[in-house]
């Protein structure tokens, strides 16, 4: 038996249900894994609340990604070992003692990144890097928009811009995160609170608005944030924290300046096993390098994640949040 949090009922934090399940052993191309930490992500709570369908329905162990040690492979597995140190983004399954997941969806941890480390940064560094390397690639010069800068996504998304030679602008709730942002590259900050956003884009810009900017916050932040792009820039959308974009006239992005828009995620742009491990590499170098750190600032037991979820969706954390056996 193995503790894990599972999901019986769609809802609020409270139908988050810490208890004992049985494990099978690993099967054919699978492989079990003891994990030492469990990354917490926003995608987690749209699965709890049923904004988007759990693959196998109810019940579930909520939560994609984490880091620990193989301790069984099943048949037909070469590239990993039992005691290999291991972290993967797998939907479903992820607050558990111990887990089971394909093992083309694992990939061998550097010696130079801790299993807390990765925990706080496969979901969210990996979504940087399509981000800022694939969706738009962005090069010295280029000036960017992150929304939620002091967020999990955010630092990263900072940090990693302004190392590839980028303007960095950030919005923010709160003097505190404001100060959190500017730790981790932004080089302006607007207090969205306060301030008016699209305006003070254009302020801090003389004009010449963002070349993209990165929304994972969604229905509040739309359609303003089209307002902040140059003509022919790019508006990447990648959460929904605040909410669903609704439908929208496709026209609007011609009148705002022939606009590109998409609405992209990790699944398809790791799907193949090259580009995860691709993708994963890229993430591993800049971290290990120093280039990009991750904050951890959140610490949970796994028993505690009802209060990590309320911390998360109570705007309450900054950088990454985990859970911890």
């Amino acid at each position: 038996m193995v503790a894990a949090v599972r999901v019986h009922k769609t809802g609020g934090p409270e139908v988050l249900s810490y208890e004992q399940i049985e494990l099978a052993a690993p099967g054919a191309g699978q492989i079990r894994i003891k994990q030492h930490a469990i990354g917490v992500n926003y995608i987690d709570t749209y699965f709890r609340m049923g904004m988007y369908p759990a693959p196998g329905g109810l019940p579930f162990i909520v939560g994609s990604e984490g880091a620990g040690e193989v301790i069984a492979v099943g048949s037909g597995v070469t590239e990993l070992k039992v005691g290999d140190r291991v972290a993967a983004v797998v939907a479903m399954g992820g607050y558990a003692e111990e887990r089971i997941i394909a093992a083309d969806r694992a990939v061998k941890l550097p010696d130079n990144i801790s299993y807390e480390q990765a925990a706080g940064m496969m979901l969210k560094g990996m979504t940087a890097q399509y981000l800022l390397r694939r969706t738009y690639k962005v090069e010295k010069g280029n000036t960017i928009l992150v929304h939620a800068a002091a967020g999990g996504v955010g630092v990263i998304l900072c940090q990693w811009g302004k190392a590839l030679g980028a303007t960095v602008i950030g919005t923010v709730g709160s003097e505190d995160k404001g100060k959190i942002a500017k730790e981790n590259g932004a080089d302006h900050l607007i207090y969205y609170r306060t301030e008016d956003f699209a305006a003070k884009v254009k302020e801090i810009t003389g004009g010449k608005l963002c070349d993209v900017v990165y929304d994972g916050i969604g229905k509040t932040t739309f359609p303003a944030s089209l307002d902040c792009i140059r003509p022919l820039g790019t508006f990447a959308s990648f959460g929904s924290a605040s909410g669903q974009i609704d439908a929208f006239n496709i026209n609007i992005l011609q009148t705002k300046g022939s606009l590109f828009a998409s609405r992209p995620t990790l699944n398809n742009y790791v799907a193949k096993r090259e580009d995860l491990v691709a993708t994963a590499k890229d993430l591993f170098d800049v971290v290990g390098s120093g280039t990009v750190k991750i904050p951890v600032n959140q610490k949970y037991k796994l028993k505690d994640a009802i209060k990590a979820h309320q911390d998360l969706e109570g705007r309450n954390t900054t950088g990454s949040t985990i859970l911890v056996l």
